[in-house]
Order: C-alpha cells, then sequence, then structure tokens
C-alpha cells in the first residue's frame, strides 16, 4: 500500500512533470549594437534572448534580476551585430596538391567528417549560417539534419542540389576515362526533360536549392572556356521544375552571355558573374536576382596560377583571366544597383578565412555598411529567412557576433571575430 507520504511525493512529481519548463534567458549587454545593418548602430544595449531567440532589446545595461536571467554576457567593450551568412562554400573540400589523393583515398564517410570540420572552422569565424553550393550529397544533408535537430553543434546549412550538362562544370574532369565514367552523378543531364528530370532528382533527395553551371568553370581540368555551355532552353526547365517545386535556383556563370541566359530563364542568383556587363547588369536589375561575386576565390586562383603547382595548365589559364577582370566587374554592378549577396566560394580559399571577402568587396569600392547588408540582410532574403535571420530583433534566431573594433570603421575587423552566438547557444568566447 501507499503511504499518504508517498501518494504526496507522487501527486508533487506529476504536478512538476506537467509544469511548463522555465525559460532559458540571457542578457547580453552591448556596448555599440547593430541590431539591423543598414541602420545606425546604437549605443549601450541589452539584448534579451529566451530560449534562442531575441525577445527584446532594451536601452541601458539591464540587470539579471530584472529579467530572472541565468546568464549575462559582458560586450560592453564591443560592435555587437547579426551573424555573418556566406552564401557561396564548398564545406567538403579546400584545393591543395593532394586533391587527387583524397579523391582517390578518402571513404565519403571521411569526406563527411571532413565536411563538418570545416563547418565548425567557419562557424568559428562568425559565419552562422551558410549555403553549400555543391557537395557530397547526402552527407552533408545528414550533417546540415543533424545541426537543425541539435544533435550536434555548426553554421545552419542550406545545401545545394547540382544540375549540370554531360562535360560542363558540374561534371568529373581531370582523371582517366574509367573513373569518370564511376563517379558521374545522375545530376549531370542533357537536352530540357533530362535536366527537369535531374532538377526534380536532387529535389527528392533533400537539395534545399539547385545550383546550375550555366557557363564553364576555371576549376574544370578541361580547355573548354568560360563561356556560355547549357542551352537555354536546358535552363528554362531546371528554373521551372525548381519553382514549381518551391526550391531556388543558383547559377555558377562567368561570361557575360551564360549570365545573361541564366538571368533570362529566371535563376535566383548568379554566382561570381565575373564578366558582368551593362547588358547583364540590365536583366540583374529587370529580374532582381542577386550577385553573390566570390571576389575571394577569383585573387586566390590568380595568386595559386602564378605561384604554380596546385592548378593544371588549363585551369591557370582561365584563372588568370579570371582573377583579373572579377573585381573591376563586380564594382560596376554594384553601383549600378545590382543587389549584393555575401559569398566567397570558400574551398577554393581556405575555410574560416571568409572575412576576406569583405576586404576585397571593400576595395573595389563597396561601403563597410553595405558589406555588412550583403551578409545579412540580403544573404536572409535570399534564402527566405528574412523572418528568422539576418537582423537583431524580436523572434528571430540568436545568431549573434562581436569584435573588438567596429567593422564600420575597419572592415578587417570581420577577420577577427571574438565572440559567436548561434542560436543563442555561446560557440566562442
Amino acid at each position: 500500500m501507499q503511504t499518504k507520504t508517498t501518494k504526496l511525493v507522487l501527486a508533487i512529481s506529476a504536478a512538476l512533470a506537467m509544469a511548463p519548463a522555465l525559460a532559458d534567458t540571457q542578457l547580453i549587454h552591448a556596448g555599440e549594437l547593430l541590431a539591423v545593418p543598414g541602420k545606425k548602430p546604437l549605443e549601450e544595449q541589452t539584448v534579451v534572448v529566451v530560449d534562442g531567440r531575441i525577445s527584446e532589446i532594451v536601452d541601458g545595461y539591464q540587470s539579471a534580476g530584472e529579467y530572472n536571467a541565468d546568464s549575462v554576457i559582458d560586450l560592453k567593450d564591443s560592435f555587437v551585430m547579426p551573424g555573418l551568412m556566406d552564401m557561396h562554400v564548398h564545406l567538403q573540400g579546400e584545393l591543395s596538391p593532394d586533391n587527387d589523393s583524397r579523391s582517390l583515398r578518402w571513404s565519403g564517410e571521411l569526406v563527411q567528417m571532413y565536411g563538418y570540420h570545416n563547418a565548425m572552422t567557419t562557424l568559428m569565424a562568425g559565419f552562422t549560417t551558410v549555403r553549400d553550393a555543391g557537395s557530397m550529397n547526402q552527407q552533408t544533408y545528414a550533417v546540415r539534419d543533424a545541426i537543425n535537430k541539435g544533435w550536434i553543434d555548426g553554421p545552419r546549412i542550406i545545401a545545394a542540389g547540382g544540375v549540370g550538362i554531360t562535360g560542363g562544370h558540374n561534371d568529373v574532369s581531370g582523371t582517366k576515362h574509367e573513373f569518370m565514367e564511376l563517379m558521374t552523378d545522375e545530376s549531370v543531364c542533357d537536352g530540357p526533360y533530362d535536366c527537369r528530370r535531374a532538377t526534380r532528382n536532387g529535389i527528392k533527395y533533400g537539395a534545399d536549392f539547385i545550383k546550375i553551371t550555366s557557363t564553364g568553370g576555371v576549376l574544370t581540368d578541361r580547355a573548354t572556356g568560360t563561356g556560355k555551355q547549357m542551352e537555354d532552353d536546358e535552363l528554362v526547365e531546371v528554373v521551372r521544375a525548381a519553382h514549381s517545386m518551391g526550391r531556388k535556383v543558383a547559377s555558377h556563370a562567368h561570361q557575360e552571355d551564360g549570365i545573361i541566359a541564366a538571368l533570362k530563364a529566371g535563376v535566383d542568383s548568379i554566382e561570381h558573374g565575373t564578366y558582368a556587363g551593362p547588358a547583364a547588369i540590365k536583366e540583374f536589375k529587370r529580374t532582381g536576382a542577386y550577385l553573390v561575386p566570390t571576389l575571394l576565390a577569383g585573387a586566390t586562383v590568380g595568386e595559386m596560377a602564378k605561384m604554380g603547382g596546385i592548378l593544371t595548365p588549363a585551369q591557370a589559364a582561365k584563372a588568370i583571366e579570371v582573377s583579373t577582370a572579377m573585381q573591376g566587374n563586380f564594382e560596376k554592378a554594384h553601383k549600378a544597383g545590382v543587389k549584393v549577396a555575401y559569398g566567397t566560394d570558400t574551398a577554393v580559399s581556405k575555410h574560416g578565412l571568409n572575412a576576406r571577402e569583405a576586404e576585397l568587396m571593400n576595395n573595389a569600392g563597396m561601403s563597410e555598411m553595405d558589406i555588412l547588408v550583403s551578409a545579412t540582410v540580403n544573404a536572409a532574403d535570399l534564402i527566405d529567412m528574412s523572418d528568422s535571420l539576418g537582423t537583431i530583433e524580436a523572434g528571430k534566431h540568436a545568431d549573434i557576433i562581436a569584435t573588438r573594433i567596429s567593422p564600420l570603421d575597419d572592415i578587417k575587423a570581420l577577420q577577427n571575430v571574438g565572440f559567436v552566438m548561434k542560436s543563442g547557444k555561446v560557440m566562442k568566447e
């Protein structure tokens, strides 16, 4: 029989089990707060974070007792802003002389772990959200999903499914034919209806967006140039299939003919946009598509081509040409009013150096504030997450970073992020 004491204990335990858990509340004391990039920073603010989301922003440094806060984070001597977002990375790779050896020796599982390692390096650099524009799909999707479920830490990953034509930039190159036959993916297509199939197939298996290659690319180990490669009807069918299933389309594109064709087909962003001239700029503004400039990739391959030892002759010739054109045309596009979302093509460069892109954008004439907008507000818009990311406002994820020096005074401050919070969890302090 149960005693009165036992019954009382059981009743209390049941009541406690049914009671809602106390909210985890954190206060951030921000000396200078850029809550909404594009607007003037505020001084001496308190950001209230409840269960991983921003609850409110209050003038002055509020006390823990007033909010029953579990912790107070002192950033009174820092510049505080939303987490940065990189819209073009490849988490599973990094250009080096041993790339061929890795492709032969590393298992898919090991590549997945390397990708996760790079994801954490990127997060520690202050990038709380990334768009992976092409990696081994299922390995990337698994890491993405594990982060979203809270099983592991990492940046928020928006992952691509790739679609490209036979022999194009998305296809395997630079090795013997038996290996190319083995490594050719189902995403390779020819003709409009086959490319429609490849697009739907990518979405079926987990793609958040579709990445196409409307032109040739620098790192394709074939002397096939950087001009238009996908046909108009192929581009149209990819975009139509993706949009009808709620997915955006990003197009790698260097030469202007491929940029224009992709924009006319309705893509949502152009990656690189190296040779964007007046006609392409006009099409950008007509469609409202974003340019993701990846100046860091252009600078990196240009340096590699001059050093030798990493790029093949076919790659080096294209790298020199692209690296000299990219920055000047970006400056023209930005000044003409083309929308810009921050992206680096990291994997060409080393992971964790993503903030160097900001320095190159600044050198090309983009203001510090516009750069911060491109890496927060615009990036959130590109991935359709403006309701939860991009600014420090009530209801949004508490993705927050801090630097000692204001990047509005010196954009290179982004290369030394000292504090990183992702969804309310302090990752770096």
